[in-house]
């Protein structure tokens, strides 16, 4: 999720989110409240819309994430 929303360049609507990451409604509420609890997205009312931004903190786990990603494809663990 967060790489879905980062790469609509840090926002993204609600429902665009559920459907670009293949979620239900349960599912990306379940995951969306526990972002938010740790500070790794924010969700913003905009109208009746909800638009769903990525924090410092979320990119920054984002980032660590990838480079943990590469280090284990470079040594093949």
């Amino acid at each position: 999720m967060l790489e879905v929303i980062q790469t609509k360049h840090g926002t993204i609507k609600q429902t665009h989110l559920m459907y670009k990451s293949n979620l239900s409604y349960g599912q990306l509420t379940s995951y969306l409240e526990e972002l938010v609890e740790k500070h790794f997205v924010e969700k913003m009312d905009k109208g009746s819309n909800v638009y769903v931004l990525i924090t410092d903190k979320g990119s920054e786990f984002l980032q660590k994430f990838r480079e943990m990603k590469q280090f284990e494809k470079t040594f093949g663990l």
